[in-house]
């Protein structure tokens, strides 16, 4: 029997050996919608330091976008590599439950606690960690549900302990499940890479402001007492913008300059700079002041990091997550070092920076911003929104537990 649609929850503690979960493998590598496949496994299960959970939902991101297509990493042959056998990819990087079986030496959660889970692992024993380094920059850090399997997409996963985070109780499993990954994303772009940290009355310019990691950064933006500008593409999600706490925002549909930088030397280079800085005019008018933004809020890639360069104020940041429409970042150098900017990777977070947006979340400071939910036979229907940019405004999620 399925435990999804099963009328009683199952003791703590009992683990049946197989179990249903939205599956990837090499031969439907392609568009998510038919990437993904329910399909029944073999049930994982904790090593030291690790924890089952019975999976009540899960978050959908764009990352396992990527693992559907098999492209930019071949998420399967690349774990074959180091060993794995499975032949198949399980996605899901976020994900709410409950604590069903820890391993040897698990002290930090116990069977029944509800929680929510983090993206990222790492060995704690690795040198780089015990010499004092970030976890989310050693050389053993990956991600859960994409570079390595067993994910949220299933009616089990297993994780690190560290993974598990306090489940904010007002919260549903759906909304709980939506809000960490892009929460801590954003928080760790807005406040993690001293100085250039949202203060008080600081511009930002946040790309993509009405999706699930804008949605977040508008809301970090104002509670830090920043102001921000939201890029979007109708109407409606600008009003979405304004009402999560936008000063104002720019429409990017009445532009045409995006894509790949002209060379420096061409005449669409002149074009393209007039038609960026017409953007720059927007943002102004939308912030109600002619001030650059001191931060700016990047995930898209290709088609606008030559703007948020050219935008972006003198010793300011600009702070990428991804590249949703493109993996090729043309700047143009000048602005770079004349201006003494800064361009600044950042992925996912820390352990304190997931507990700082979860504890945001639970005082009601951070909404998740949950818009969308489906079932675990739906997986590959949200990624594809998310591949075809058709999503509704905020974050998707799939119930997978029921009971």
């Amino acid at each position: 029997m399925r435990l999804a649609e099963t009328d009683q929850p199952i003791d703590v503690g009992t683990v049946p050996d197989e179990m249903y979960a939205s599956v990837v493998r090499p031969a439907r590598y392609g568009e998510p919608k038919n990437a993904f496949a329910t399909e029944a496994v073999p049930t994982p299960r904790p090593e030291r330091g690790e924890v089952l959970v019975y999976v009540k939902a899960a978050g959908i991101n764009y990352n396992n976008v990527w693992a559907a297509r098999g492209y930019p990493l071949d998420v399967v042959g690349a774990r074959e590599k180091r060993g794995d056998t499975t032949g198949f990819h399980i996605g899901g990087s976020e994900a709410s439950g409950i604590v069903w079986e820890v391993g040897e030496g698990v002290r930090s959660v116990a069977p029944g606690d509800h929680v929510v889970l983090s993206g990222c692992r790492w060995d704690e024993s690795a040198e780089d960690i015990r010499l004092g380094g970030d976890p989310m920059a050693s050389v053993t850090q990956r991600v859960w549900g994409y570079e390595d399997n067993f994910g949220a997409f299933a009616q089990f996963t297993v994780v690190a302990d560290f993974q598990c985070h306090p489940k904010p109780p007002a919260l549903s499993w759906e909304a709980a499940a939506a809000y960490l990954l892009t929460g801590a994303t954003a928080y760790r772009q807005l406040r993690g890479w001293e100085p250039h940290v949202v203060r008080p009355g600081d511009p930002v310019l946040v790309w993509g402001g009405a999706g699930g990691l804008g949605s977040m950064a508008i809301q970090l933006v104002r509670e830090f007492g920043g102001r921000g500008g939201a890029v979007v593409s109708s109407p409606e999600r600008a009003e979405y913008c304004r009402a999560l706490g936008a000063v104002g925002t720019v429409d990017r549909t009445g532009y045409a300059h995006w894509g790949r930088l002209p060379d420096t030397g061409d005449a669409a280079f002149a074009a393209w700079a007039a038609e960026a800085k017409r953007f720059g005019r927007a943002f102004f008018d939308a912030l109600g002041e002619r001030r650059a933004p001191r931060i700016v809020f990047e995930h898209v890639g290709e088609d606008t990091l030559p703007t948020s360069l050219l935008l972006c104020d003198t010793a300011g940041m600009v702070v990428i997550c991804g590249g949703t429409s493109g993996y090729n970042g043309d700047i143009d150098l000048r602005y770079l070092w004349m201006r003494q900017k800064r361009l600044q990777g950042s992925h996912f977070a820390d352990l304190a920076e997931c507990r700082a947006i979860t504890a945001l979340v639970a005082a009601g400071r951070i909404d998740p911003c949950l818009s969308w939910t489906g079932t675990l036979d739906d997986v590959g229907v949200g990624h594809q929104m998310l591949a075809d940019n058709t999503q509704p405004p905020g974050n998707l999620a799939v119930t997978v537990n029921s009971a």
